[in-house]
């Protein structure tokens, strides 16, 4: 373990780098095929005058400042799927999402098995060749399918072929700290309402805030898991708590921290990253969501959100060589 040292080998501490950007940007592909693919299906849910908030999956993913169409709020279906697919403008598009990991697997192939390689290369080539025809909704659908089955495949390859050593460990560092990251964003965009209010009557909407809370779920496919724990009618409280605090849910934020802890636990120098890992952990768990959804529960998401950004900088600070591009790209 030691030989992932920064200083120690700088080629290494250069793959370890790599690697974990590797997993954060393949994370980061299947994350945002999830959201504009159930934004998709949320449009057949809802009765007609009530229109879909395109424009909030640029708020999810953060991508505002490299919007230059006009009003985000008033973005159409259309001009927000081209943003988030295929726009090269955009940093988290899908495309430059999986262009980045492909280059990231190139330079580390003879770290990771043959055929993560094959499949990464494989599946940007097929979305590269295919996003042109994805505004049209059936094609959409199925690139976006092809992507997030590709990861998960992608992600089980790994599991079951690769050693699990110190580069599996930071593919899990990476893959889980991109998956608090943005855990914690939908469960923002929810609570600030992804659905925009109907012109002069905002009260409309509440009818249908399950169908909201419900379309957050799925976003992270936790509708099924979540119906096993709660047991109840789908609710904005029961919602947040299982995102935020369930321990077993592998894309709650807590299980995420979970396992950023277990596999820094493995690594050497990690003090200051279990540090900031522990802090948030502690932050989770001492949460009354009640209380926040009356007030403060998008502060306290903005807080942690700051603080998972924080755990990256220590992890960077001890492993990666200084002035990273990766890093100062992100």
């Amino acid at each position: 373990p030691g030989l992932w040292l920064r200083g120690t080998n700088k080629m290494l501490s250069r793959v370890a780098e790599r690697i974990y950007w590797m997993s954060r940007y393949m994370e980061r592909s299947e994350n945002v095929a999830r959201l504009v693919n159930v934004n998709s299906h949320l449009l057949m849910d809802l009765p007609r005058g009530i229109r879909v908030g395109w424009g909030s999956l640029i708020k999810i993913s953060g991508t505002g400042d490299y919007f230059n169409r006009g009003d985000t709020e008033e973005a159409d279906e259309r001009t927000v799927v081209r943003f988030m697919l295929s726009d090269r403008d955009n940093p988290a598009s899908l495309l430059n999402s999986l262009s980045w990991a492909r280059e990231n697997a190139r330079i580390t192939r003879e770290i990771i098995p043959m055929e993560a390689w094959e499949l990464i290369n494989n599946l940007y080539l097929e979305v590269k060749d295919n996003l042109s025809k994805s505004v049209a909704r059936r094609e959409r659908n199925r690139v976006l399918h092809t992507v997030i089955a590709s990861i998960q495949q992608f992600t089980g390859l790994l599991a079951g072929c690769m050693s699990h050593n110190s580069a599996y460990d930071f593919i899990r560092i990476g893959r889980n700290l991109e998956r608090a990251d943005m855990t914690t964003r939908i469960v923002d965009a929810g609570s600030a309402n992804l659905l925009p209010h109907l012109s002069g009557e905002e009260d409309v909407l509440e009818p249908y805030d399950n169908i909201l809370w419900m379309s957050v779920l799925r976003s992270l496919s936790a509708y099924q898991m979540y119906s096993q724990h709660v047991q109840d009618r789908v609710n904005a409280e029961d919602v947040v708590t299982f995102l935020l605090q369930d321990g077993m849910f592998p894309r709650s934020v807590s299980h995420s921290l979970g396992e950023l802890e277990s596999c820094l636990h493995k690594l050497p120098n990690s003090d200051e990253a279990l540090r900031a890992v522990t802090g948030v952990r502690r932050r989770l768990r001492s949460a009354n969501i009640p209380e926040l959804l009356e007030s403060g529960l998008q502060e306290y998401v903005d807080n942690v959100q700051l603080e998972v950004a924080d755990i990256h900088r220590q992890i960077a600070n001890t492993w990666f060589l200084p002035v990273a591009p990766q890093a100062q790209s992100q």
